[in-house]
């Protein structure tokens, strides 16, 4: 195969943007590990009734597409699939039936995690995400390149990507309702319209207290774990439920250890390895063009020879 000039231009300056990009990437976590003041939320999953009004809400308060009256999340068919949040559903509900017979279903919202240190904002080229001094992690699509490895990052799979608009194509997730929160008395959409107040919102230190108050006060109805205490080295939205939380859509296998921690060392080293590769490609485009020169030239006699006349060729 030959590579023309175009192609190698094209594959030397995207690895060029590459190594220079990755430098962000290694230094985008947050240097602050655990903060008090950050504000957060738990959800107590044994008092979700699964009215789907915080969907409701968050639509609402974003001005996301597809929103309808509110008496259409009454509609209850939506549970018999599971859903996942995508770029015009920030957070949804789903139910999870009982085992055993008799008891009741649980209903789980899920969203963004809103990590100690993010996963997204780590594998991020550009750093489009940040994690704010207030505890949400925020996205900037001004500076996204739709590279999508905040997707891929993510080990509670939360960011979603819009394909609706190949023009301005961006990241969607929930942010905490961010601009209300940072006004006085600002509580985001979803805790303000729960009406069973299966949402808490404030300093996650403060949820924190709350949540081990509840347990150790009804032992028997709550399982003695708070989701998102030491997940992924902590996350400022945490659940506490009344059934272990694999059964529940969870996972149970993500470590304490933040996910940047895990992937700092390679990070730091990308840009060295990328700066390799102008030099190697320009070697490799030298090589084939050296290669088909040589072809050629090998090729040139034995045409020539094929079409000149030979002695006799003309006799009768």
């Amino acid at each position: 195969m030959s590579v023309n000039r175009r192609d190698f231009l094209r594959i030397a300056g995207a690895a060029g943007v590459a190594g220079a990009t990755s430098t962000v990437a290694a230094g985008s976590a947050p240097a602050t590990r655990v903060s008090d003041d950050w504000m957060g939320m738990l959800t107590d999953l044994t008092l979700c009734v699964g009215c789907r009004k915080c969907e409701w809400a968050c639509k609402d308060a974003n001005q996301l597409p597809g929103q309808q009256p509110i008496d259409a999340y009454d509609d209850k068919s939506v549970f018999e699939r599971r859903r996942r949040t995508d770029a015009i559903n920030l957070t949804v509900v789903n139910r999870y039936d009982p085992a055993a017979p008799g008891e009741q279903p649980v209903y789980v919202k899920t969203q963004c995690m809103h990590c100690f240190e993010p996963a997204c904002a780590s594998a991020c080229l550009v750093a489009a995400f940040r994690k704010t001094s207030e505890g949400p992690v925020l996205y900037n699509e001004n500076v996204c390149i739709g590279c999508r490895y905040c997707m891929v990052a993510c080990p509670f799979e939360m960011p979603a990507y819009t394909y609706d608009d190949p023009f301005s194509p961006a990241v969607r997730k929930c942010t905490m309702c961010f601009d209300r929160i940072t006004k006085e008395g600002g509580v985001p959409a979803c805790a303000a319209t729960c009406p069973v107040e299966a949402i808490t919102f404030g300093k996650r230190s403060e949820l924190l207290a709350l949540a081990r108050d509840k347990i150790a006060a009804e032992p028997d109805k709550y399982v003695n774990h708070i989701y998102g205490e030491h997940e992924a080295g902590g996350t400022c939205w945490l659940y506490i439920a009344g059934k272990p939380f694999d059964e529940l859509g969870f996972r149970t296998d993500i470590a304490a250890t933040p996910y940047p921690e895990l992937t700092r060392g390679f990070l730091s080293a990308v840009p060295l390895v990328l700066t390799l590769w102008p030099a190697l490609l320009m070697g490799a485009y030298a090589f084939t063009q050296r290669r088909d020169e040589l072809a050629r030239a090998e090729a040139e006699p034995g045409e020539n020879a094929a079409t000149e006349p030979q002695p006799g060729d003309h006799d009768e």
